[in-house]
């Protein structure tokens, strides 16, 4: 059993780790560790690319189902949850991971190992988390815990990139958008920080239009691509804050037909990101102004014999910045629960499924899974499931859960 570092200063962590049952609880993630890996290596086989969680999440719908939990479902937008009971006390508590990948289809997720390193794209982000679901479950289970409030378990879609946090964007529209008080996502490995802070994004496409033409015989007409470097010049000197935290990024290009052609249609997708919604606003604004400003330049410099440069934009990704009250009691018991087992607890801003509650003012942080790991988003990505280190992590992350319940 891993040992705390220093005793509980919350009421809730406290009761946990006094509990007759913690023991069993903590006892039961290490015996069963070897599982939690099977159950790590199989969901990772499962390929999930982005919009196409769909046979990974039929395989966690049936491990949900298979450990007991009540209402087990998937919603009309791909997410599964099942329910575990409490007695009834208090509003319900969401325990979320998710099942998406950042990595296409067609991408070889087959695991591989060295010593207790497992390498796989998406291995660490996020499918550890749904098998340390399933561990927290058998734990609480062996250990005849029960919490005050319901638990909802839930595997969702959509996190990453163009998912646009749709899967829990649905969660607070759905049936249970009236009975969720505070959620908890679990996501990396990672367990130092507990995120506290969402933060916002904005997400386009731009795209330049123009004539187009030879690249000889109709030289000196607008081009849209040189309309779009201007565009990229303005947004690269634009200063933004250190404080609140606040970067873009242009992030993918694209157009253009050959190399000897002026192009017709030029695009660029750009990444606006910010700790505060209000620099987010400020840059957006400045963004969408210089696109039309390039347009102008670039109608002014050449020739519109045979029309004009226009640029339109789409809105691609919209993710809502939101933050966490630190005094707020999930907050607290977060902190409180990681530090008692020697991680540093510290807080942190991250752009994770927990944007939405915050959005909302629904209490939730971000915890990892336990363990280490690396190079996420990455063909290398890994993880390391030494179990005394896994079993810290997790051990952590479910005195988080059972505090933020109430253990009866």
């Amino acid at each position: 059993m891993p040992a705390t570092t220093r005793s509980p200063q919350e009421p809730a962590v406290a009761a946990v780790l006094a509990h007759p049952g913690w023991a069993k609880a903590v006892a039961t993630l290490a015996e069963e560790h070897d599982r939690t890996v099977a159950d790590i290596v199989a969901l990772t086989e499962i390929a999930s690319p982005p919009f196409g969680e769909e046979e990974r999440g039929s395989a966690f719908l049936e491990m949900l189902r298979a450990h007991g939990l009540e209402s087990v479902e998937r919603d009309a937008t791909g997410n599964v949850m099942g329910l575990r009971r409490g007695t009834g006390e208090g509003p319900l508590l969401v325990v979320a991971a998710h099942l998406d990948t950042v990595f296409p289809a067609g991408t070889d997720v087959k695991v591989r190992r060295e010593g207790t390193r497992l390498f796989a794209p998406g291995i660490g982000d996020d499918t550890r988390s749904l098998a340390v679901l399933l561990a927290y479950l058998r734990a609480m289970d062996a250990a005849g815990l029960r919490t005050r409030r319901d638990i909802l378990f839930v595997g969702d879609v959509g996190e990453e990139g163009l998912g646009d946090l749709r899967g829990t964007r649905a969660l607070f529209a759905g049936a249970y958008k009236d009975r969720i008080g505070a959620f908890i996502t679990i996501d990396s490995p990672f367990m130092d920080a507990v995120v506290t802070g969402g933060i916002g994004s904005k997400r386009y496409r731009a795209t330049f239009r123009g004539p187009g033409g030879h690249s000889w015989g109709a030289f000196g007409l607008v081009s849209p691509s040189f309309a779009l470097a201007r565009a990229i010049e303005a947004l690269g000197a634009t200063a933004v804050p250190a404080d609140p935290r606040t970067t873009f990024s242009v992030s993918v290009l694209g157009g253009g037909t050959s190399v000897n052609a002026i192009p017709g249609e030029v695009w660029m997708e750009v990444d606006l990101r910010s700790q505060a919604p209000v620099e987010l606003a400020r840059l957006e604004g400045r963004f969408l102004r210089l696109l039309q400003e390039a347009a102008e330049a670039e109608n002014f410099a050449r020739s519109t014999k045979e029309g004009e440069i226009t640029v339109e934009t789409k809105m691609i990704g919209d993710r809502p910045a939101g933050t966490t009250d630190p005094a707020d009691p999930l907050v607290r018991i977060a902190t409180d629960a990681t530090q008692c087992f020697g991680f540093a607890g510290r807080h942190a801003y991250s752009s994770t499924d927990a944007n939405i509650p915050m959005s909302l003012g629904i209490p939730a942080v971000k915890i990892g899974s336990g363990g280490r790991g690396g190079r996420a988003h990455a063909l290398e990505e890994w993880i390391d499931v030494e179990p005394r280190e896994s079993v810290r992590g997790m051990a952590a992350g479910l005195a988080t859960v059972l505090a933020a319940a109430g253990i009866v």
